[in-house]
């Protein structure tokens, strides 16, 4: 399966509560639902045809335990994303965790190279990392990651959780872009290994 991440971002690379004031309050972050007022019809969509590719969702810990007290209580039958997010399989990286209360649920424990490694060599389509954003960087650090898709709001909050880490090293191909009615950039991203560099000598060699 290909590793696919989605993550929400402002433009100063905050990933931290963007869906409400009190989703991720750590670290006394005040500033949580940057990314609600910018939520159109046109990203529901776009968000739903990417589920449409899950074959799993894997999880960090602070997430999933998110995800697993509040999924199970959407009733709305008109909700695009419930019934997938509720029935696929998920996985959840933890060595704290011992078993999961949202099912199916499968708990991964010790290195991430092996036990997301295997996974990403099973058959499969995607395998989507939704919110987990140290998860996220941690994978991108560990080039366990195939696709990354940012959208970004046009905020910045000047305060929170940044998605990536120092340590990665990431090149990445744009593959698909689109602006929605709400001022959300998405861009979708294809892993190809370490960032190129290389020294300027001229438009010439261009």
């Amino acid at each position: 399966m290909k590793i696919a991440i989605t993550q929400f971002v402002t433009l100063d690379g905050v990933s931290q509560g963007p869906g409400s004031a009190d989703e991720d309050t750590t670290g006394d972050f005040e500033r949580g639902g940057w990314f609600v007022p910018h939520l159109d019809e046109v990203f529901v969509q776009r968000a739903s045809d990417w589920l449409d590719l899950a074959d799993g969702l894997l999880l960090g810990r602070r997430t999933y335990e998110a995800f697993a007290r509040d999924w199970p209580q959407i009733t709305d039958p008109d909700d695009p994303f419930t019934g997938r997010m509720n029935a696929l399989p998920k996985y959840v990286v933890s060595n704290t965790l011992t078993e999961g209360t949202w099912n199916p649920t499968t708990v991964l424990r010790g290195d991430i190279g092996e036990t997301v490694g295997a996974l990403r060599a099973a058959p499969g389509r995607e395998l989507q990392v939704h919110g987990s954003a140290r998860l996220a960087s941690s994978l991108l650090a560990a080039g366990l990651v195939d696709t990354l898709r940012l959208v970004i709001t046009p905020s910045i909050i000047g305060q929170g959780r940044r998605l990536l880490a120092d340590d990665a090293d990431v090149g990445l191909r744009l593959t698909d872009h689109q602006i929605t009615p709400r001022g959300l950039v998405v861009l979708e991203y294809e892993v190809t290994g370490p960032a190129p560099l290389a020294t300027y000598e001229g438009t010439a060699h261009l």
